[in-house]
């Protein structure tokens, strides 16, 4: 006797969840790189910083696009 579970809501939702670990690793691996080259070398923070934020929204756009695709996938 085969007993199933019945998968109930949407999977968009577990699917952004996944999709938002890729980003959320990047954002930490770009912010800990730029801690440590300002602790390296102070004085090019300032010059630095400008990439920082350019890669912090590249990642972020990419998850904004993990949950557009999880509901354009879901049919919402």
């Amino acid at each position: 006797m085969d007993i199933y579970a019945a998968v109930e809501g949407s999977t968009a939702a577990i699917g952004y969840g996944l999709a938002a670990i890729g980003p959320g690793i990047g954002v930490g691996l770009v912010f800990a790189a730029y801690i440590q080259s300002t602790a390296r070398q102070p004085e090019s923070s300032k010059m630095t910083l400008p990439y920082v934020w350019i890669g912090f929204a590249v990642i972020e756009a990419l998850a904004l696009l993990g949950i557009a695709f999880g509901f354009i996938w879901a049919g919402a």
